[in-house]
């Protein structure tokens, strides 16, 4: 909003399916309270009109009204997406547009939310309502980024009877509060009225506490954020404060210090992060056609890529670059081996990473081709395939505080730079250095720069923040101190002017060999003072005796040549430098005087030269001083110029005259070059914050579905417990039924192996319990029984019954037995074993 309107929080409430209900219960538990205002998104029908306004009518007090373009907002009222339109948000005032039927834009939830949380920052009030699909996640990820609250519809008996909105919502871990909807009304009230905490905190008086709330994250979870950029922090301290209904922030404070659950909620808002596959597309390209190639250069079978990600976040980059390492080792002859080492303070994040499972509204940046070859669908999701997945390792790992991985090919650090400080800042970076192998890449977010490091970092692509590492001493680098308590000791840095030797290998700890010390004193003796320059005019080497011709400047130390030049010499060492860069070829410049200490005057010649390097290495520049002669008083030098050129005045005035032409010209261009950076570096900030509004603070979904298939294993578990007691209950009954009818039946499978019995055969056949498994043609039947076998085959080949009757012995005279035997069928009447029975009969007299 514009800084002269009044601010009021503004609520965006996303609905679909089953949404009408939802929205009337709401609003039902709204009072007339007049300080919020409510603007409904919905999933409508562009061929139909919406009478949503009218029915939200019959349960509110408030003033209902179909949003238009141009609409301002007022506390108060209640506006209505109309059909078949997209609603923004700009100054305070609704934008309304139609649909654009090539881009499909099917989540008008989360573009409105986007706009929302871009115009309301903390002011900003989302609520996910009844509804299929995933509209409104990331729309709840731009909101709580900006600082503001998040709900979520739970379910309350029946209710939602659409789960999926805000199930996918309440997935992300980024909703303040999941609640009935009859609930959230008085939520919304209590937040309302928290809202002047956020002036309180803007005094010094708050520093005391900020640096107590810093002590208690170190000392319960081990994590100090101390160097985190002051704003950010105090945001999301705000942020809590709010969801707390606290107003002050010695209360939130005591709050931590009895409440651990505060401290990981205030922990996780702090290490919200924005992460996308491919983020910034022209950026992965580049490094596609820029790096990898160098990386993979001269690898063989036997040898290992390894790759760093710190601040992996739920690790969409990580596999990002997983992709792209795996579609590059597609065309190679001979694969080396590669290891992404993807880290995290974040454990829950990187437990969604390790799963590597994502919802599809996260995929839209892959293109059709990857999505296809590198994951895989499963329900509603999209899991990494394994020839990505084997190829990262995910562990916990704080930059600053554990000590850095090394002999890294590859640091990808994108967008974890901008949640520091400088100081923090400055201590990272020099890790990052340490990591790399000489000439190791660096691949920081669109908004990062090395800053004051590029002693460390040369620039590969300006745009696209693509470094190398320079060739520096690693001993003078940044090394990890010792870790005393939970407070980490600094990475240091010694001065750039320690470096340029390589650390001394254990076969020469005895001394350098012979050859070496005889080069190194020719060298030192005869050899012409020299530097060597990057192609910035940065110096990364000196030779002894440069003292002669330069001199430190006043002020921040510098490695720039020309601003360390004594006088007489920087016009010519600034053309000799631009023609030797422009031509790859030698420059140079004789009669030069230089003023020395005394006021004495040296004539010198300056060359530069090229310096003949490897494909890929940065290209430098070698600069030799030669005495012309001793050096001479300024009477003498005068003598001499008057001697050897009596227009010299003439001829100097004309020298400066052509090298101001050429300064200026070299001006106008560095100017029409820089000019043509700062549009594009404006561009590019305009796509940036377009892309926040809709994708900022995309914290992953795919722990949804870790919940949801949780919930699914739970629900067939419960199911099988059921069943199993069913079938406990019905092998009960099945027992009873037997033992209770004295029923003398007899259960043989396809071998006429007995598989069960029950209790009353044992007064035909003498079977007992352990008689499981044998053949029941072992046994002798009573009354005998000659042709059982041939009967039981029978049934079992023909599936037709036998019925049979066996009379009993004379002495028993008077009572015979009836033997029946069936198929005993399964499925489809396929017979898979006999059943016989026994019945005893008696004759009446």
């Amino acid at each position: 909003m514009a800084d002269d309107t009044p601010r009021f929080p503004i609520v965006g409430i996303g609905a679909s399916a089953g949404g009408v209900e939802a929205l009337d219960t709401l609003f039902s538990g709204l009072g007339p309270d007049g300080g919020l205002a409510y603007v409904i998104v919905t999933h409508l029908s562009p061929d139909r009109e919406s009478l949503l306004h009218e029915v939200l009518g019959r349960f509110t007090q408030l003033t209902i009204a179909v949003a238009a373009d141009g609409m301002q907002i007022e506390p108060g009222h209640v506006y209505v997406l109309p059909a078949g339109a997209i609603l923004g948000l700009k100054d305070g005032r609704l934008t309304s547009r139609e649909p654009d039927p090539i881009r499909r834009e099917r989540n008008p939830i989360d573009l409105f939310f986007s706009d929302l949380a871009k115009e309301c920052g903390e002011y900003a009030i989302g609520i996910v309502l009844s509804g299929g699909g995933s509209d409104g996640t990331l729309g709840i990820k731009a909101i709580k980024e900006r600082g503001g609250l998040t709900f979520a519809q739970v379910a309350d008996g029946t209710k939602p009877r659409h789960p999926d909105m805000p199930r996918s919502a309440i997935a992300t871990g980024l909703v303040d509060f999941a609640l009935p909807a009859d609930e959230i009304g008085a939520k919304l009230a209590d937040y309302a009225r928290s809202f002047g905490v956020i002036e309180d905190l803007e005094g010094s008086s708050a520093e005391a506490a900020t640096a107590e709330i810093y002590a208690l994250l170190r000392d319960q979870l081990g994590h100090d954020f101390s160097g985190y950029k002051a704003k950010t922090f105090t945001r999301r301290v705000q942020r809590r404060m709010q969801v707390a209904r606290i107003t002050r922030v010695e209360e939130y404070v005591e709050r931590l210090r009895r409440d651990g659950d505060e401290v990981a909620a205030l922990f996780r808002d702090l290490l919200i992060s924005v992460t996308n596959f491919f983020r910034d597309a022209g950026a992965f390209e580049a490094l596609r056609t820029e790096v990898l190639p160098r990386v993979f250069e001269g690898r063989g079978a036997g040898s290992t890529i390894r790759v760093w990600v710190p601040g992996c976040a739920t690790g969409e980059e990580v596999y990002s670059l997983a992709m792209l390492m795996r579609e590059y080792m597609d065309g190679l002859r001979t694969v080396p081996r590669v290891q992404i080492f993807a880290t995290d303070i974040d454990d829950p994040a990187l437990s969604v990473a390790r799963a590597g499972r994502y919802p599809e509204a996260l995929l839209d940046s892959v293109s059709p081709e990857r999505r296809q070859r590198f994951f895989t669908a499963e329900g509603g999701s999209y899991v990494i395939t394994k020839e990505v997945r084997e190829l990262c390792v995910f562990s916990p790992h704080s930059v600053i505080r554990d000590p850095p991985f090394s002999r890294i090919d590859l640091v990808s650090c994108r967008n974890l730079l901008i949640y520091f400080g400088p100081d923090v800042q400055a201590q990272v970076i020099p890790i990052f250095h340490y990591a790399l192998r000489p000439r190791g890449h660096l691949f920081l977010g669109t908004a990062e720069n090395i800053s004051q490091f590029t002693d460390l970092f040369t620039t590969l692509d300006k745009k696209h923040r693509i470094f190398q590492a320079r060739e520096t001493d690693r001993l003078a680098g940044p090394l990890p101190l010792v870790v005393t308590g939970t407070q980490p000791a600094p990475f240091g840095r010694t001065s750039s002017f320690s470096r340029g030797l390589r650390p001394v290998s254990p076969s020469n700890e005895a001394g350098p060999p012979l050859r070496q010390v005889v080069e190194s004193h020719v060298v030192d003796r005869f050899a012409p003072p020299h530097v060597v320059v990057d192609r910035d005019g940065d110096v990364v080497h000196y030779s002894s005796r440069t003292g002669k011709y330069l001199e430190a400047s006043v002020g921040l130390p510098s490695r720039q040549l020309l601003t360390l030049a004594r006088r007489g010499l920087r016009l010519d060492l600034r053309s000799a430098l631009r023609e030797a860069i422009e031509t790859r070829r030698s420059a140079k410049r004789e009669n030069l005087s230089v003023e020395g200490e005394e006021g004495r005057v040296q004539v010198v010649s300056v060359t530069v030269e090229p310096l003949p390097q490897g494909d890929g290495a940065e290209p430098l520049l070698l600069v030799l001083f030669h005495d012309q002669g001793p050096s001479l008083s300024r009477a003498e030098a005068e003598q001499r110029d008057a001697r050897l050129h009596p227009d010299a005045d003439a001829m100097q005035l004309e020298r400066e005259l052509r090298d101001t032409r050429e300064r200026l010209q070299s001006m106008i261009e560095e100017y029409e070059t820089a000019l043509e950076e700062l549009k594009s570096s404006n561009e590019e900030l305009i796509s940036v914050n377009e892309e926040l509004q809709s994708t900022n603070e995309e914290l992953e979904a795919s722990k949804e579905e870790l919940q949801s298939l949780n919930e699914e294993l739970q629900t067939v578990n419960h199911e099988l417990s059921g069943k199993i007691d069913d079938l406990d209950r019905a092998n009960g009954d099945l027992r009873n039924l037997f033992t209770a009818s004295g029923l003398a039946t007899v259960f043989l499978d396809r071998n006429l192996v007995i598989r069960t019995f029950t209790p009353a055969v044992a007064r035909f056949v003498p079977i007992q319990e352990g008689d499981r498994g044998r053949p029941l043609t072992d046994f002798a039947v009573r009354p005998a029984y000659p042709s059982l076998a041939e009967d039981l085959q029978s049934v079992l080949a023909g599936g037709q019954e036998i019925e049979r009757r066996i009379e009993q012995p004379e002495q028993e005279a008077g009572q015979h037995h009836l033997v029946r035997i069936v198929p005993y069928r399964i499925q489809k009447n396929a017979i898979e074993g006999v059943i016989v029975t026994f019945v005893a009969v008696s004759s009446v007299g």
